[in-house]
């Protein structure tokens, strides 16, 4: 059973006033809680209740944050913004809702603190040398979960967790990860942040849902490209691969050059060498 919802604190509420002309159909419904085992499962719950598009589940800390690949995301309150948005797609656009989000991260965190984040296929955020190999730190995540009814496509939630304040990482993470006021030097307003990311997604999505995929194929390679022409690993068939991340397809899979052939990536964990 989880808690009831709380009112929006005011820094969210003034930031997305400020934003509300590009939020679209985004966060016109909102809950607020002080802690939650994971706003994405939140929001999937609220979705199979019939949530509407748009809204949005937030919160102050995470006891069982997770991103991709069934990580863990360290979530202390107050030290980052962990939010999911309830989407229901064409199941057209299905495919580059995370490359979308991606983008729409990437650009709001630019707009908000000026900084110039990468990233690194499908959508995770990264600062730092342009070899992710290399001294590249991850500022933030995204997780895409979706639900079906009757054997069709019901709804999508899209979760980011982004690290704002200092804090203590667990010893696993603690070299490869950062956040804003680590790179940046100074306090950041989360309200912000997010209600930049909001408004950065809700223009994406409106691209995806009017037919404009090259848009957000655009967008997406316009903070990926210091991560492209760069060595990656991944599992094919079981099997280790290697190759050069070159781009990404009409469907947002990563293009591998390996040999003489260009593989299509899909799934799976790419690693940057």
């Amino acid at each position: 059973m989880l808690p009831p919802p709380g009112p929006l604190p005011p820094d969210l509420e003034a930031s997305f006033a400020g934003v509300r002309g590009r939020l679209g159909i985004v966060a016109h419904q909102a809950r607020w809680f002080a802690e939650l085992p994971s706003t994405n499962d939140a929001a999937l719950a609220w979705a199979e209740r019939g949530a509407p598009e748009g809204a949005l589940v937030v919160a102050d800390a995470q006891t069982g944050g997770r991103g991709r690949q069934g990580r863990t995301w360290h979530s202390p309150p107050g030290a980052g913004i962990y939010a999911s948005i309830v989407l229901r797609p064409d199941p057209r656009c299905a495919p580059l809702l995370t490359i979308a989000a991606g983008s729409a991260v990437a650009q709001g965190i630019h707009a908000a603190t000026g900084l110039a984040p990468i990233l690194k296929w499908p959508n995770d955020v990264y600062v730092g040398s342009a070899s992710l190999a290399r001294g590249g730190r991850k500022l933030a995540g995204i997780l895409a979960e979706s639900g079906s009814s009757g054997g069709r496509l019901s709804h999508v939630v899209v979760g980011c967790g982004i690290n704002v304040r200092r804090t203590v990482y667990p010893p696993d993470i603690a070299a490869r990860a950062t956040s804003l006021e680590d790179e940046l030097g100074r306090v950041v307003d989360r309200g912000i942040v997010l209600a930049e990311c909001l408004a950065a997604l809700a223009a994406r999505y409106d691209d995806l849902r009017s037919g404009r995929a090259d848009a957000v194929l655009a967008a997406w390679r316009g903070y990926a490209s210091p991560s492209l022409q760069q060595p990656v690993e991944w599992t094919d068939g079981g099997v280790a691969a290697r190759g050069v991340a070159e781009d990404v397809d009409a469907q947002g899979a990563l293009l591998v050059r390996t040999g003489g052939r260009t593989a299509r990536v899909i799934s799976g964990d790419v690693r940057w060498i």
